[in-house]
C-alpha cells in the first residue's frame, strides 16, 4: 500500500526515460577526481591509477526485501545505498561511486521517485559517493531497485573472507539484531492497522530498532579507526544474512574453525528488552536476524592490546584449526555447532 499524502501527481510518461532521468539526477554533485564522466553520457568514465577497482550490486525487489505499507520511500532509497556501501567498507575499500536502476509500475507518480532520489542523494551527500548512471523501466510487479557501488583500495589493504588464521580473534562493530527486531514492531504495527485503521502506534520506546531497520549507517568509519590503531584486519565480512552465517562463510572461505562465545555478543538494551516483549530468545535474534549492515572482522592476537577496550569494537570469538569446527560457547559454557539460519533470498515460504 503506497500512501500518497501529496495530491499533486505528475504521470512518469509525460517526462519520457531519459527526461526522467535528467530530473531525478540534476541535483546530484561530483564529490571524486576519479569520476572522470557521470550521469549523462553512455557509460560513466572512472579513474583509479594506482588502487584496485571495488565492485559490488544489490537487487532490491517490492515484496520480498520492502513493505511499501510501513517503510517510506526516501528510508528505501537511503538504505538501497547503505547495503551496497556496506559491501565495500566490509573490503576495508573507500566507496567512491553509485549507479541506481529501478523499474516501477504506474501507480508510481513523479512524486514518489522524487521522495526515493532525495533518500538516494542524502545517502551520496553523507557518505561522498557520486551518483555516475543507471537505467529506468517500466515494472508489473511494483518497485524493484538495483544498486551498484564501485570503490577502490590499494592491494595491500584489500580484506578479504578468504584470509583468516587460526589463532585470530573474531571482531565485531557496534551491535547486533537491532534491525531484526525493528522488522518484527513493524509487521506487528502493520496487522493491528490491518485490523483497526484508526489505531495511532506509540514507537517512541523501539526507536533506535525501527532507526536500525528503516535507516542503516554503513560503518564507513571503522577503515579509519584501525588504520589510526595501525591495525590490518586479516579478514572482513559485513553482517547482512545474520552473524552465524557471516561466521560461517569466513570459516569456509578461510579454510579455518571458530568459537564464538555467547556473552560477547553485543546487544543493546532495546533489543533484549523487545525480545522479552516478543517472547524471543536474544542469542538466536543476534545469530540469525541480519540487515545489522556492521562489520565483522578478525585480527592477529599480537594486535589485541590496540583494540582492547575501544568502544567500537567487541571480541567475540577466536579462530581455531578448521578439524575444530565452528562452534557457539553458550553462557553455561557448553559448545553447540553454529549453523546458519539467517537470511535466505531464494528459500521459498511455507
Amino acid at each position: 500500500m503506497l500512501e500518497d499524502k501529496n495530491q499533486e501527481r505528475t504521470s512518469l510518461s509525460e517526462l519520457g526515460e531519459f527526461g526522467l532521468i535528467d530530473h531525478l539526477t540534476k541535483h546530484f554533485k561530483i564529490h571524486h577526481k576519479s569520476t572522470v564522466v557521470g550521469v549523462g553520457d553512455d557509460t560513466a568514465v572512472l579513474k583509479f591509477p594506482k588502487s584496485q577497482v571495488i565492485v559490488t550490486t544489490d537487487l532490491l525487489v517490492e515484496g520480498v526485501h520492502f513493505d511499501l505499507t510501513y517503510v517510506p520511500l526516501k528510508h528505501l532509497g537511503y538504505k538501497a545505498v547503505m547495503v551496497n556501501l556496506s559491501d565495500v567498507y566490509a573490503m576495508n575499500a573507500e566507496a567512491t561511486q553509485i549507479t541506481v536502476s529501478i523499474a516501477v509500475s504506474n501507480r508510481f507518480p513523479l512524486e514518489a521517485l522524487e521522495e526515493l532520489y532525495a533518500g538516494i542523494q542524502a545517502a551520496c551527500v553523507n557518505y561522498k559517493v557520486d551518483l555516475v548512471g543507471g537505467d529506468t523501466t517500466s515494472s508489473n510487479v511494483g518497485l524493484v531497485i538495483s544498486v551498484t557501488a564501485i570503490g577502490h583500495a590499494t592491494p595491500k589493504n584489500i580484506a578479504k573472507r578468504s584470509t583468516a588464521n587460526a589463532g585470530d580473534l573474531l571482531v565485531v562493530t557496534g551491535d547486533i539484531g537491532a534491525a531484526y527486531m525493528g522488522l518484527q514492531i513493524l509487521e506487528r504495527e502493520k496487522a493491528v492497522f490491518t485490523v483497526n485503521p484508526n489505531s495511532q502506534p506509540d514507537l517512541e520506546q523501539y526507536s533506535y530498532l525501527i532507526e536500525r531497520q528503516l535507516k542503516p549507517e554503513a560503518r564507513k568509519d571503522v577503515k579509519g579507526i584501525l588504520e589510526s590503531l595501525e591495525v590490518k584486519p586479516t579478514s572482513m565480512i559485513d553482517v547482512s544474512d545474520g552473524l552465524s552465517s557471516e561466521v560461517l562463510h569466513i570459516c569456509k572461505n578461510s579454510g579455518v574453525g571458530c568459537n564464538l562465545y555467547e556473552d560477547k555478543i553485543p546487544l543493546d538494551p532495546q533489543v533484549i528488552s523487545s525480545c522479552e516483549e516478543f517472547e524471543l530468545d536474544s542469542t538466536t535474534i543476534a545469530l540469525s536476524g541480519g540487515e545489522d549492515y556492521e562489520l565483522l572482522f578478525t585480527i592477529s592476537q599480537e594486535d589485541f592490546p590496540k583494540i582492547k577496550g575501544n568502544p567500537n569494537f567487541s571480541i567475540i570469538g577466536h579462530m581455531t584449526e578448521e578439524k575444530e569446527g565452528v562452534h557457539l560457547i553458550t553462557r553455561a559454557n557448553t559448545k553447540i555447532p553454529l549453523v546458519a539460519r539467517g537470511w535466505n533470498a531464494l528459500q521459498k515460504e511455507d
